[in-house]
C-alpha cells in the first residue's frame, strides 16, 4: 500500500463531514498499524524460525477469550 493518496479522478466527488473523514483516518491508522505488527510476526518467523510450541498459545483459548471480550461489550439482551 502506498501513503500516496489517490489519483483525483475526473468526476466530483462528495466531501466527508469532518468528524467523518477524522474517524476514516483513525481506522486507518489502526489498520495500518495491525498490518505493520503482522509484518514484524512474520518477518521475525521468517529470521528465526517458528517458536517452540510451550510458548504458543493455543488457538481454541485466543477464540474463547476473544468471544468472551465480544460478549462483555455486547449488552444482554432480556
Amino acid at each position: 500500500m502506498s501513503d500516496q493518496p489517490a489519483p483525483a479522478d475526473t468526476t466530483a466527488r462528495q466531501q466527508l463531514e469532518p468528524a467523518a473523514a477524522d474517524g476514516l483516518r483513525a481506522y486507518a491508522a489502526r489498520t495500518r498499524e495491525n498490518a505493520d505488527q503482522l509484518a514484524a510476526v512474520l518477518e521475525d518467523i521468517a529470521a528465526n524460525g517458528l517458536p517452540a510450541m510451550e510458548d504458543c498459545t493455543p488457538w481454541e483459548e485466543l477464540r474463547e477469550a476473544h468471544l468472551a471480550r465480544l460478549a462483555a461489550q455486547r449488552p444482554a439482551v432480556a
